[in-house]
């Protein structure tokens, strides 16, 4: 019985020999998924709310004030880049009608935060909280909040679908 083991052991050292040598093809590098790619391109809007964030009250403006003309193009380059973005329809201009924009962070966040769209116009930088990522529902829903001294006062909720098929 003595001499049985240092003989098996033998035989599965050689057999492990044998299959650590296998080649195995995990194919080409593909880059991952950026957050651009998912949010870029042209949106019409869906619905939009108004939130009074102090009594948390809110009103449907998708049929108001020419919001339902509402769409908003945002560009990128070859490479999935970020670069231009314009605003269409004749809403009130609460975001700003042209310029660059970029996101926060072109991942998803591993801590959990939302991930942000930077509208960079001519006055100054509008920071959008992207509260929903297309994906298999392909709707891209942000949200504007406006805030004096610090303190939040009103946000607009945008819900977008996409103006052409991605």
């Amino acid at each position: 019985m003595v001499k049985v083991f240092p003989m098996v052991f033998l035989l599965i050292l050689i057999g492990s020999c044998f299959v650590s040598c296998n080649n195995t093809d995990d194919g080409s590098y593909v880059a991952p998924i950026t957050l651009y790619e998912k949010v870029s391109g042209k949106w019409m809007l869906n619905s939009i709310k108004q939130v009074d964030e102090v009594s948390s009250q809110s009103m449907t403006l998708t049929s108001l004030l020419g919001f339902d003309s509402f769409a908003i193009d945002l560009n990128t380059d070859a490479k999935e880049n970020p670069t231009t973005f314009t605003v269409e329809g004749t809403a009130p201009a609460i975001l700003p009608t042209s310029g660059t924009w970029e996101m926060g962070n072109k991942f998803t966040a591993s801590d959990g935060t939302a991930a942000t769209i930077l509208l960079h116009g001519t006055d100054k930088t509008y920071t959008l909280t992207v509260t929903n990522v297309p994906g298999s529902d392909k709707v891209l829903e942000f949200k504007l909040t406006r805030k004096t001294n610090g303190k939040a006062f009103v946000s607009y909720v945008y819900n977008l679908i996409p103006a052409t098929n991605k």
